[in-house]
């Protein structure tokens, strides 16, 4: 007798708007070994598939979402800019609290796995801002427990963005001529690469914690 086929998983995705959150939900309708996506967002994301089921919630509210986050895996990718924020008090209230919030709740609800979009140097004790924000919520989703946490390390990011970021269009814009040439962890990395990587990633079965580097991804995701 054949052995029996796979059940599809469910998915969860948080920044499902963003740039790498709405390169990961195109591959994720897409991808036959998952059944359903499950989005939980602010805003709607104009998406239409059989697969996908979209909530629209409060992340600073836990009773709006916190019975939606029933599945398989949490791709969790939210995050703003200071600039959009207003301060970095209310960044991190987004970058960190919220995706911890929505983690946290994930976990207690039994979902087994985490994967986590973070950034390139990602440290707790970083001296730099953004670089220890993201180090922190490494930290402490590390701390949640979940059996298998995926964390994703990208630098910076190419593709089309909803805002203006002048500061990442002139990066950008001086780095891709030399991409080549420089270190993986300095070289543009499209969104889909990423999202590419995350999706595979929630398939590996390995539990534990597993950092994907900037090399790593662009192999991952190519």
């Amino acid at each position: 007798m054949p052995p029996p086929e796979p059940r599809a998983i469910t998915a969860i995705l948080v920044g499902a708007t963003g740039l790498v959150g709405s390169a990961i939900l195109r591959l994720a309708l897409a991808e036959p070994r998952i059944g359903a996506v499950v989005v939980l967002a602010r805003r709607s994301t104009g998406a239409a598939s059989p697969k996908l089921r979209e909530h629209l919630v409060d992340f600073e509210a836990p009773a709006t979402f916190t019975g939606l986050l029933r599945g398989d895996v949490l791709f969790s990718a939210l995050g703003t800019t200071v600039r959009a924020a207003g301060s970095r008090e209310a960044q991190y209230r987004v970058d960190h609290d919220a995706q911890l919030r929505i983690a946290a709740a994930a976990r207690r609800n039994g979902v087994p796995a985490l994967v986590l979009v973070s950034a390139a140097g990602a440290s707790s004790a970083s001296p730099f801002f953004y670089a220890r924000m993201k180090g922190l919520l490494e930290r402490d989703v590390v701390k949640l427990g979940f059996e298998r946490t995926r964390l994703l390390r990208p630098g910076l990011l190419e593709g089309e963005r909803a805002e203006v970021r002048r500061g990442e269009k002139l990066a950008l814009r001086l780095l891709r001529p030399i991409a080549r040439f420089i270190p993986y962890v300095l070289r543009p990395m499209p969104a889909e690469v990423v999202a590419r990587a995350a999706v595979q990633s929630a398939f590996g079965r390995a539990a534990g914690v597993i950092r994907y580097e900037a090399a790593e991804l662009f192999r991952n995701g190519a």
